[in-house]
Protein backbone atom coordinates (compact mmCIF):
# COMPACT_ATOMS: atom_id res chain seq x y z
CA UNK A 1 0.00 0.00 0.00
CA UNK A 2 1.29 3.38 -0.71
CA UNK A 3 1.14 6.26 2.03
CA UNK A 4 3.70 8.78 0.86
CA UNK A 5 5.34 8.17 4.05
CA UNK A 6 8.66 7.04 3.81
CA UNK A 7 10.20 4.18 5.37
CA UNK A 8 11.80 6.42 8.45
CA UNK A 9 8.84 7.58 8.77
CA UNK A 10 6.91 4.21 9.45
CA UNK A 11 6.98 3.91 13.30
CA UNK A 12 6.28 0.95 15.55
CA UNK A 13 5.64 2.88 18.61
CA UNK A 14 5.00 0.20 22.00
CA UNK A 15 3.43 2.27 25.10
CA UNK A 16 2.90 1.42 28.56
CA UNK A 17 2.91 2.53 32.04
CA UNK A 18 3.32 0.90 35.42
CA UNK A 19 -0.63 1.61 36.91
CA UNK A 20 -2.31 0.66 33.15
CA UNK A 21 -2.68 -3.36 32.56
CA UNK A 22 -2.80 -2.10 28.74
CA UNK A 23 -0.45 -2.06 26.11
CA UNK A 24 -1.08 0.09 23.04
CA UNK A 25 0.65 -0.66 20.16
CA UNK A 26 0.66 1.73 17.01
CA UNK A 27 2.58 0.52 14.11
CA UNK A 28 2.93 0.19 10.23
CA UNK A 29 4.86 -2.85 10.40
CA UNK A 30 2.96 -5.09 7.67
CA UNK A 31 4.19 -8.12 9.70
CA UNK A 32 3.47 -7.20 12.89
CA UNK A 33 -0.03 -6.13 12.03
CA UNK A 34 -0.85 -9.07 10.57
CA UNK A 35 0.01 -11.44 13.67
CA UNK A 36 -1.64 -8.76 15.97
CA UNK A 37 -4.48 -9.14 13.65
CA UNK A 38 -4.33 -12.83 13.98
CA UNK A 39 -4.08 -12.65 17.40
CA UNK A 40 -6.46 -10.35 18.06
CA UNK A 41 -9.01 -12.70 16.30
CA UNK A 42 -8.39 -15.67 17.99
CA UNK A 43 -7.97 -13.84 21.36
CA UNK A 44 -10.64 -11.00 21.51
CA UNK A 45 -10.41 -10.71 24.87
CA UNK A 46 -6.81 -9.88 25.30
CA UNK A 47 -6.38 -7.78 22.23
CA UNK A 48 -7.79 -5.67 20.04
CA UNK A 49 -7.61 -3.32 17.04
CA UNK A 50 -8.59 -0.15 17.82
CA UNK A 51 -7.72 1.97 15.31
CA UNK A 52 -6.69 1.84 11.37
CA UNK A 53 -5.13 5.56 10.20
CA UNK A 54 -6.11 4.80 6.64
CA UNK A 55 -2.26 5.40 5.97
CA UNK A 56 -1.07 2.20 6.80
CA UNK A 57 -1.10 2.33 10.57
CA UNK A 58 -3.14 0.55 13.29
CA UNK A 59 -3.27 0.87 16.75
CA UNK A 60 -3.90 -2.54 18.92
CA UNK A 61 -4.53 -2.60 22.59
CA UNK A 62 -3.07 -6.00 24.19
CA UNK A 63 -2.93 -7.03 27.90
CA UNK A 64 0.66 -6.48 29.27
CA UNK A 65 0.64 -10.08 29.99
CA UNK A 66 0.27 -11.39 26.16
CA UNK A 67 3.39 -9.20 24.78
CA UNK A 68 6.66 -9.69 25.56
CA UNK A 69 10.21 -8.61 24.94
CA UNK A 70 13.24 -10.74 24.48
CA UNK A 71 16.88 -9.86 23.97
CA UNK A 72 19.12 -11.64 22.60
CA UNK A 73 23.09 -11.56 23.30
CA UNK A 74 25.56 -11.47 20.56
CA UNK A 75 26.93 -14.75 19.53
CA UNK A 76 30.38 -15.72 20.20
CA UNK A 77 33.23 -16.43 17.47
CA UNK A 78 33.35 -19.88 18.00
CA UNK A 79 29.49 -20.34 17.77
CA UNK A 80 29.41 -17.93 14.59
CA UNK A 81 32.24 -20.12 13.17
CA UNK A 82 30.43 -23.22 13.87
CA UNK A 83 27.31 -22.05 12.75
CA UNK A 84 28.56 -20.69 9.35
CA UNK A 85 30.21 -24.25 9.09
CA UNK A 86 27.60 -26.03 9.74
CA UNK A 87 25.75 -23.97 6.80
CA UNK A 88 28.37 -24.57 4.75
CA UNK A 89 28.16 -28.16 4.68
CA UNK A 90 24.89 -28.44 4.72
CA UNK A 91 24.60 -26.25 1.19
CA UNK A 92 22.42 -22.90 3.35
CA UNK A 93 23.43 -19.84 1.69
CA UNK A 94 23.03 -16.55 3.41
CA UNK A 95 20.03 -15.33 1.13
CA UNK A 96 17.97 -18.64 1.37
CA UNK A 97 15.30 -17.47 4.66
CA UNK A 98 12.17 -18.44 2.80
Amino acid sequence: MKTGLTKRHKDTVICFNEESNIIDVRTHNTDLQNRLSEFSEQYPDCCKLTDDDEHGGMLFEIFKGRLSFRLTAPYSEERRNSLSDYAKKHGINKGDEK
